[in-house]
């Protein structure tokens, strides 16, 4: 069986600009932001984020690298509105927006991972998110009900990220904590190629159901192209069982990006270097 082990240098190293790049994860929650330094370390622009977004919206708005962003929201969770999300709405500094229903991203991811052009839901009717969305259209049931649907559209993505706490050589992997947020349904979107998972800790096959049943193992090998073993690499997001969210932190970072002095002095502390680097910064 093929060892997919690489780094998130590696990883990040197959985007080209403009490309569609689906981020697991959920608001501040198992993100996979080791990846996500990654990005802000390299040269790609004008990328197209699909996400639950989190801190990996909030650093790539920050960084200019966002040129269209499909999203359910932006929240740190326990900070309702990720700082940086909200300047850069203010201030319309992202070129493009998809603002949906979480139903609807949903939907939109699934019907990519079956690879069809769209999938009927009743999410999003009667709100305005059809109405800043007109390119989203409905459907009439072609059965007797004849009732109305949103024909949620395929998204497809170029590229996708996720991070779960354990992981094999091959790219079976597996979540510990309350849920999975999705993440299988990003790598399904993925065509073959550029497909990855990091994770806390690389182990054996079979250790994989030594800390959790059958079902934790919702990743598996013919999902994932790539395997970044990256400890600590959700911080500053929570990844239980293994670690909660560093509060103290996100509040240091969200204090940061309302003061541009303070945000350039939290780059140079934390951001300018290498992960390895940051991971020494925020040693506790």
């Amino acid at each position: 069986m093929a060892d997919k082990r690489m780094t998130a240098e590696d990883a990040v190293a197959t985007l080209t600009d403009g490309m569609t790049v689906g981020i697991g994860g959920w608001g501040s929650r198992r993100k996979p932001m080791a990846i996500v330094r990654a990005m802000l370390r390299s040269p790609i622009t004008n990328l197209h984020i699909v996400s639950y977004g989190g801190p990996d919206v909030g650093l790539l708005a920050a960084a200019g690298k966002i040129g269209k962003l499909t999203y359910g929201f932006v929240s740190l969770d326990s900070i309702a509105l990720e700082p940086h999300f909200r300047a850069a709405r203010q201030a319309c500094s992202i070129p493009q927006l998809v603002e949906l229903d979480e139903g609807m991203l949903q939907w939109g991811l699934y019907a990519a991972s079956l690879r069809l052009p769209f999938l009927p839901t009743r999410a999003g009717l009667g709100s305005d998110v059809m109405r800043i969305n007109p390119h989203i259209k409905t459907v009439v049931s072609p059965y007797p009900d004849g009732e109305q649907f949103v024909a949620m559209p395929a998204i497809t993505l170029d590229a996708a990220f996720v991070h779960l706490n354990r992981a094999d050589a091959r790219g079976n992997a597996q979540y510990l904590g309350p849920d999975l947020y999705f993440d299988d349904l990003f790598l399904n979107a993925c065509a073959p190629g550029r497909r990855f998972v990091s994770c806390e800790r690389v182990i054996a096959t079979e250790d994989l159901l030594k800390e959790g049943s059958i079902h934790t193992l919702k990743v598996n090998r013919s999902m994932v192209d790539g395997v970044i073993e990256s400890p600590n690499g959700a911080h500053f997001t929570t990844c239980e069982p293994d670690y909660g969210r560093d509060e103290a932190f996100q509040r240091d970072y969200a204090k940061a990006a309302a003061d541009p002095v303070g945000w350039s002095a939290f780059v140079d502390k934390y951001l300018s270097g290498s992960e390895a680097d940051y991971q020494k910064a925020v040693a506790r």
